[in-house]
């Protein structure tokens, strides 16, 4: 059985009011950090003056430190080609070299439906917070129409080969997600469609084994449920699966394989609001049993767009909190389930 064993809120820039979408990294055992946090953060969604923050989780004093931003909207402007002018949902990854690989949505033009991914890499050597920085390595190039319509929102499944899939979704009428596979090193190396239904959008994956994976979805249909495609054939083509049973509030999920036999999942599960966030398990990917409530909020508050990792014999579990803040628990196995 899991059971907490801390928890809180990672800190915020100064005089940064807002916060959300998380994604959390684990770190090797012989860096000072066990976990990376990355959110996007300012006075509130969609300003201009909205960065990507970062904050690390140090072994030595089992603190967070101070969070500091690590990209804004200006990085990279002339060799992108474009003009940002808004950044939302970074996600991490870091490859086989121990560079520190940052996909962050950006826009020009246009809302987040017009959004393009941009690939940034870890500019410095070593392992200095203070130092991180990212540069730009270049738009993905996902679509015909400028790049654009494309964001990204949960973490990438880790392959054998030090490889790894982004999930990815297309938002622009309609919403479906993708999957993209990416080298050791990070170079691209192609995608593939995941669903043909046209209403579902930020998916997060699950390894039941080398060959079989599972997409859980958010849904933005009247049903509201979590949304499920799969494949035998470790990515190269999928099909839509039934449902979950969960109720979905149109709202982001994250999966976490530790076994092929535990699966775990954070997710609202109330369908008409994100004020309820709960963890699951499940050792199929299909029947779920909630083992946390992690929040429990009152009429209009929200929790939500979680991530999570496994670091440091412990699961990491960051969410939005009030769209103020990013919240954090960790969980560890009791001496029983050990």
């Amino acid at each position: 059985m899991l059971v907490k064993q801390s928890g809180g809120r990672i800190p915020m820039p100064a005089d940064t009011p807002a916060a959300h979408a998380s994604t959390l990294l684990a770190m090797p055992d012989d860096h000072p950090a066990a976990v990376m946090a990355f959110w996007f953060a300012g006075s509130k969604e969609s300003a201009p003056d909205v960065q990507i923050a970062a904050s690390q989780f140090d072994r030595a004093t089992q603190q967070w430190t101070p969070a500091r931003f690590v990209v804004n909207r200006f990085l990279g402007r002339y060799r992108l080609g474009f003009g940002i002018r808004r950044l939302g949902n970074p996600v991490a990854w870091r490859d086989t070299h121990g560079r520190v690989h940052l996909f962050v949505v950006a826009t020009g033009l246009g809302g987040w439906a017009a959004g393009r991914i941009v690939h940034m890499v870890q500019a410095n050597e070593g392992a200095d917070f203070n130092q991180l920085t990212f540069r730009p390595l270049r738009v993905l190039p996902l679509s015909w129409l400028w790049k654009t319509s494309h964001l990204v929102r949960a973490m990438p499944m880790p392959l054998a080969d030090g490889g790894m899939v982004l999930p990815v979704y297309f938002e622009l009428g309609i919403k479906y997600p993708l999957a993209l596979r990416f080298d050791a090193l990070g170079n691209f190396r192609g995608m593939v469609r995941m669903s043909s239904r046209g209403h579902l959008l930020q998916p997060t994956l699950l390894m039941q084994s080398e060959r079989d994976w599972l997409a859980l979805m958010r849904d933005n249909s009247a049903q509201r449920k979590i949304r499920v495609a799969q494949t035998r054939d470790a990515g190269q083509h999928w099909q839509d699966a039934p449902d979950l049973a969960l109720d979905n509030p149109d709202s982001s999920i994250a999966a976490l394989a530790l076994r092929s036999d535990l699966m775990l999942l954070a997710h609202n599960s109330n369908r008409d609001s994100r004020t309820v966030l709960d963890l699951s398990a499940s050792a199929d990917g299909v029947n779920w049993t909630k083992l946390h409530a992690l929040e429990r909020g009152v009429t209009g508050s929200e929790y939500s767009y979680p991530s999570m990792v496994w670091a440091d014999h412990s699961l990491w579990v960051s969410y939005t909190n009030l769209r103020q803040e990013i919240a954090w628990q960790r969980f560890g196995f009791s001496a029983a389930a050990k």
